[in-house]
């Protein structure tokens, strides 16, 4: 089964269950098997694509995020958003990156980000399957708007060879030792990979987040900031409210705002994470650590909001 449009399929009007679903059925799941074929902007090949995490598993402005393979001769076309600002992430391999029509090779683990009102594309030239996911926050909730340029970026003959935008680097190396991470156990790694400047919607960082075996991350709420936890690397646990449940390599984990949460590692090898980070109002990004009552404590606003980190770590 082909889908001739990614981006818009996932944004139709849907019941709002998710906040009163349990935790188990919340986490998203990279399943190949519901991966179904698609193009793209005008692409020249195939990606393989399942939705993640959908709009109605956060309050705050997510349109999507999608995990996908990007086939060989495959992409996304160049296009523009408007009011939407987007992120390629590739996990393995190398893919073409263009950003307002310059094109950079870039090896995963890596992103892109891309601000709303600049063009963008990506590119599989290889003869394997790239692991890929595309992240859309919008400006406006649950609008969407695309742009195509009717260019699939198949053979450009000019690659600087040092991107002249900006990226997204997870590399393990860079991150920096952080003793009992909000109140947690042992020594997490920890580096906020992009920050809020980068972004000009309420989008607010990506993190990177390692957690060795037997660490964890203490008990913490966001009053104004929604988090999506993507398990890169490894397995542990989950704690949201008064809940727990087992997460795996590929796992997608929405918390809400208000709500208490915390991770563990409980395996003999490392947890490791990329935290997509959405204020509910621009510049205010805030961590309350500690238990909070009631079933993960939403509807309790609390103080401590403030410009930048994640409460002061």
């Amino acid at each position: 089964m082909r889908i001739t449009t990614v981006c818009v399929l996932y944004l139709l009007p849907s019941v709002l269950l998710f906040a009163a679903d349990p935790l188990s059925e919340r986490i998203g799941h990279t399943d190949p098997s519901k991966y179904r074929l698609s193009r793209s902007h005008d692409s020249a090949g195939d990606m393989a694509c399942e939705l993640l995490v959908p709009p109605t598993a956060v309050d705050v402005n997510l349109n999507f995020v999608h995990r996908c393979q990007i086939m060989p001769g495959g992409g996304v076309g160049h296009h523009f958003h408007n009011t939407v600002e987007e992120m390629f992430v590739i996990f393995d391999g190398q893919a073409e990156f263009t950003i307002d029509g310059h094109t950079s090779v870039l090896k995963g683990t890596v992103g892109a980000p891309c601000r709303l009102g600049h063009s963008h594309a990506i590119y599989n030239p290889s003869d394997k399957p790239v692991e890929f996911m595309n992240i859309n926050v919008a400006g406006i909730k649950g609008h969407y708007d695309a742009f195509n340029l009717a260019d699939a970026r198949t053979n450009v003959a000019v690659k600087d060879p040092i991107p002249v935008f900006m990226t997204m680097n997870l590399d393990k190396s860079l991150l920096r030792p952080v003793e009992k991470y909000h109140g947690g156990v042992g020594t997490a790694q920890y580096r906020r990979a992009l920050d809020e400047d980068v972004f000009l919607t309420n989008w607010s960082y990506m993190d990177h987040l390692l957690l060795p075996p037997g660490a964890s991350e203490g008990v913490h709420r966001h009053p104004h900031v929604e988090e999506i936890y993507y398990v890169l690397n490894g397995s542990g646990e989950v704690h949201v409210g008064s809940e727990t449940t087992a997460i795996h390599k590929g796992d997608a984990v929405p918390v809400r705002y208000n709500e208490s949460h915390s991770f563990t590692n409980n395996s003999s090898q490392d947890l490791e994470f990329m935290i997509i980070g959405i204020t509910t109002q621009k510049g205010v990004i805030d961590t309350q650590v500690g238990e909070v009552p009631g079933r993960g404590g939403r509807g309790v606003q609390g103080a401590g909001a403030g410009r930048g980190g994640r409460g002061g770590q």
